[in-house]
Order: structure tokens, then sequence, then C-alpha cells
């Protein structure tokens, strides 16, 4: 392995903050030594012990929130608000399965000839998740609360530009007291996945990022014959009819399209609106975004800060370029952005057409794409040319349209007059090209269990 350090660049300013030294393949050996021995003993821990850490879990992000918001924001450019908003959501991830978790292990019963049947859940193991920057505490917590409330172990394989945050999650869990191997972070690059996932004591892999990477990944596991679940990326419809509550509409739409400076895989990314709307929707929608503050997103009032790297900024600019020359208009002003950093100014695009960017891909940052539709037949067809399934939203009032757009809409998830959000209550996942799988809610807990049928004669 190589021992070349790996530095987290500032994409606010382009500086080096910090460097780590990745993982030798003596130190991964460890590591998964450690998982599958603590394995053996946490399997066993109470379901009641294991809630009241994750309890204490909750209550260190909660203390220590402005400190991990601050190496968020530092690392990958989220504003600090939203940063400091995220760490506190992983605490209600980690209540959630504290208060729920035994209710989702519950043995579920069967009635036949035996004098008993049921199905236990139990543990699988050390499970390896592969997590992106984009929300670097959420995407791991998502999937660490519910499998140590299971009785598994995790490792962790993080993004390489924001370990820090990785060592922060990694942190939480110590200062818990949780015991030592439940939770370990692996500083290790893509090149050493593979030869963890193939290791006989990780028994599972979930994914969260891009297709590349979940179809890399999905493959090896899958060779392995081991569970994996995958949460890729999506290009979101969002769709306003005109009994829409047209001030609401506008207002989601624009928070659903730059949160996390537009970088969330179930962010709003198309946008479909009713001709006899249009218009009206159109110019709040471009005054809201010309209006939005870009600056140092350490500041309070911030809304939109850099992307998370350079590379990042550039693919954007690129995808923004094509379709302009294919045929979009933008209809937002012109703006300066910092030249120093992974900066970029939001942007509506408007009638893009077909085989461009717009329409075709994923756009990871602070760029809508509107079109005008004549109905919701019309808006409905078009979502689903995507090739992702992640999110999708209708804002409407007519019952006939919410039903039409919960059965017809390819998504993992249809939203009703409000944007898409992960809430630990709910199942969440994709379809088509944005994965399979549910995290969260039962569905999340039991991701990764052993669903074991007994029967008793």
């Amino acid at each position: 392995m190589p021992d070349r350090q790996v530095q987290s660049i500032n994409p606010a300013t382009g500086e080096v903050i910090e460097s780590f030294t990745p993982l030798t393949h003596a130190t991964i050996e460890t590591a998964l030594e450690n998982a599958s021995e603590r394995f053996r003993t946490w399997r066993n821990v109470s379901l009641d012990e294991r809630a009241e850490l994750l309890n204490r879990a909750a209550d260190v992000l909660e203390t220590k929130a402005a400190e991990y918001a601050r190496d968020i924001t530092l690392e990958m450019g989220k504003p600090l608000s939203q940063a400091e908003a995220e760490v506190r959501k992983c605490a209600t991830a980690c209540r959630h399965y504290a208060e729920h978790g035994a209710t989702y292990l519950q043995d579920e019963t069967f009635h036949t000839e035996a004098r008993r049947a049921f199905v236990r859940h139990l543990p699988m193991g050390p499970v390896l998740a592969v997590m992106p920057w984009n929300f670097p505490f959420w995407q791991v917590f998502r999937f660490a609360a519910p499998a140590l409330m299971a009785g598994n172990v995790g490792l962790l394989k993080h993004a390489s530009n924001v370990w820090r945050s990785a060592l922060n999650i990694e942190d939480v869990f110590h200062r818990a007291g949780f015991p030592d191997g439940c939770f370990q972070t692996l500083l290790i690059g893509s090149s050493e996945v593979e030869g963890v996932i193939r290791d006989n004591r990780i028994k599972a892999v979930t994914l969260t990022g891009s297709g590349p990477a979940g179809r890399s990944v999905a493959a090896i596991a899958g060779d392995c014959i081991k569970p994996s679940l995958l949460e890729l990326g999506g290009s979101d419809a969002f769709i306003v009819m005109p009994s829409a509550d047209l001030d609401k509409a506008v207002k989601s739409a624009v928070t659903a399209r730059i949160q996390n400076s537009g970088q969330s895989c179930i962010a709003g990314k198309r946008f479909f609106v009713h001709a006899d709307i249009f218009e009206a929707f159109s110019k709040s929608f471009v005054k809201a975004f010309d209006a939005l503050k870009v600056d140092d997103p350490m500041k309070a009032d911030t809304d939109v800060g850099p992307l998370a790297t350079l590379a990042i900024r550039d693919e954007l600019a690129d995808q923004i370029e094509r379709s302009l020359k294919g045929g979009a208009e933008s209809l937002t002003k012109d703006r300066t952005v910092p030249k120093k950093g992974a900066w970029i100014a939001p942007q509506i695009l408007a009638e893009a057409h077909s085989g461009t960017p717009s329409t075709d891909e994923e756009m990871f940052g602070p760029v809508a794409n509107l079109w005008k539709v004549s109905n919701l037949d019309d808006a409905i067809t078009r979502a689903n040319r995507s090739q992702f399934g992640l999110g999708s939203v209708l804002f409407s009032k007519e019952e006939a349209e919410i039903d039409q757009a919960i059965r017809q809409l390819e998504a993992g998830a249809t939203f009703v007059n409000s944007m898409v959000a992960s809430d630990p209550r709910l199942p969440f996942g994709g379809i088509k090209q944005s994965g399979y799988g549910r995290e969260l809610a039962a569905d999340g807990l039991r991701a990764f269990v052993n669903r074991k049928t007994v029967s008793v004669a």
C-alpha cells in the first residue's frame, strides 16, 4: 500500500487543512480482526444496553455539534448552519433506533402445525460501509445506528476528502462508551475496498455514492455471495400543477435545489411546471435564485457555499456548457464568484433539449433545470425518462393527480406538497440506476440481519 499522505483541502480557499496517512495492510488486518472479535460479544449485548449506548451517542452529537459541524464545513464546504443541522439530525437517528429498535427486531409469529413457528432477526457480523462526502455524518449514521442496534459491528471507508469527519464519527462512538471494535474508521483508498469486501470476516456491504462505484461494489459482493445495499445518484423530478400553493412550491423548490450547495442525491433537479402557471412560477423561481447569497460557508447567512472539490466544480461547469450549447436558456443573472476555490454560481436552465446533461445526467450542484408541460401525463412521461429513480415531488391539491403521481412516478419515494427528505421513521432508497434496498425505519435495521425461520414441534 502506498504511504503517501492524503490531504484535506478547504474548497472555499484551496488551502490544505490537514494531512492523513492511510492505513497499511497490517493495520487493516488488525481492524478486521478487532471487528470479528468484537462481534462475538456485541451480538450478545442486550437490546436495552445497545439502546442506552445509542442514546449516549446522541448526547455526544448534540453536545459537540458545533465542533463537528466546523470540520464538515472546512472539509467539504457545506454552509455551517446546514452542517450543524446535519450533525443534530444524526442524533435523531440514534434516538429513533434506541426507542424503536427492540420493536423492529421482535419475532414474527406464524401459525403452522408446529407448536411454535416464528422468524427471529439475528445480526450478521461486521458490515463495511462505503460512504460519500456530501453528507459526511448523516450518510454514516443512517447506516451505523440501525446496524449497531441490530447487533452488527461497522467499519467505515469514507470519502478521502472528509477523513477528519470520519475520525470524528469514530470519536462519537468512543465517547458514548461503545466497546472497542464496534465501529471503526478505515483510512483507506478505493483500491483497498475490494480486498476488504472479499475478506471472510466482512459479512455485508453498503454503499452510498456514484453509479460506477455502486456497480463495482455490487459486482464484488455478488461474486462473494454477500448482501449489498446501494443508494446511488438521483435526478429527482419536481412537478408543479395549477392547483398548487405557488408560493410554497417555489420556496420548496429553491430549498430542494440548493441545500448543501446543490450536492444532494435527493435534491429536486428537474422541474416540470404546468403551462397555466409556468410564467408566474418561473418569475418567482428566478427571483429567489438571484437573491441567494453565495459566500463564505462559515457565515451564518450564507445560502450557497463552494462545491466540495475542483473536479466536481469543473464537471458541473462542463455539463452547464454542454446543456447551453444543446439549446438550454440560462434564466438567472450573471454572477462573479471567487476564482480561488471550487465556486460556481447558482443557475436555472430552461427548456434544455433531449440528449443534453440537463435531461440525461445528474447535475451535482446548484443548477436547476426547468421545463413547461401541458398536463400531468406530460410531466410524468418526462420525469420517467430518467435513468434514475430516487425521489420525486408533486405539488397539487387535486386528489386524482396525487393518486396518479403516486402510481406512475418511477421512484423510490414520492413526496406531495413538500420536498423529498430522508427521515429515520421512513424507509429510504431508490430504483433503476438509483440503487436497491432500503435504509432507515424498520427496513434499515433489517437490511443486514439473518431472518431466521424457526419451527418448534
